[in-house]
Order: C-alpha cells, then structure tokens, then sequence
C-alpha cells in the first residue's frame, strides 16, 4: 500500500505546484498566500509519504484529496483533477491492502515447513 499511496502523493505535489503556478495569475490572491497555501500542502504530502505506515495517515490523506478538490474554488480545474487524484487515493488504498493480504499470505506461505516425506523442492 505505501508504494502505491506515496505515488499518488508525489504526483500531488506536482499538481499543487503546478496550481500555484495558474493561481499566481489570479489579481486577488497575493503571492505570498498562494505560495503559504501551496508550500504547506506540497510539504504534507511530501511528509505523507514517510508516514504511511503510521496510524491516521490515511485518513490524513483523505483530508488531502479533500482540500485539493476545494483547490477548484481557487483553480477551477482543480475541481477534475482533486476528483482524479481521490479516486488515484482511493484506489492506492484499496488495491494497496489487497496487494499487502497477498504478500503476507505467499510470505506465510514460503515460511510453512514443507509437509513430512514431501519431497523436496531442491
């Protein structure tokens, strides 16, 4: 799951540059707001992809994918690519702990003794 997962986010942090860049045109926003709400977000999800492993990191994910939807308020084309990056999220997730159940249950099963008088694999 953490491979998966941490794809998604480093896709993200250059998506949120990337949404710096066009939200730098927007006459209203000062340059020093875009880049303290881009630079904070682009940190966390740098800083997401070490602390996968920890507990909340996921659901930390998801506020994520949650505030790069509402991005589109600022960015409308945020609202299709913050859609796109929750379904990547969802998808890292879910086919994430599929993948980690497979594994653990092919590592079990290397780890099992082999069978008396079953001969050997060698």
């Amino acid at each position: 799951m953490r491979t998966l997962c941490a794809s998604t986010l480093i896709g993200e942090f250059f998506v949120i540059g990337f949404a710096g860049l066009v939200a730098m045109k927007n006459p209203d926003l000062t340059p020093t707001a875009v880049w303290t709400v881009c630079g904070v977000t682009m940190l966390l999800s740098v800083l997401l992809c070490g602390m996968l492993s920890r507990p909340g990191a996921v659901q930390l994910g998801w506020a994520l994918q949650l505030g790069l939807i509402a991005s589109g308020f600022v960015v409308p084309t945020m609202f299709f690519l913050g859609a796109v990056f929750a379904g990547l999220w969802w998808c890292s997730v879910h086919y994430g702990r599929k993948i980690d159940t497979i594994k653990a249950r092919w590592a079990a099963t290397a780890e099992a003794p082999a069978a008396p008088g079953a001969p050997d694999a060698a």
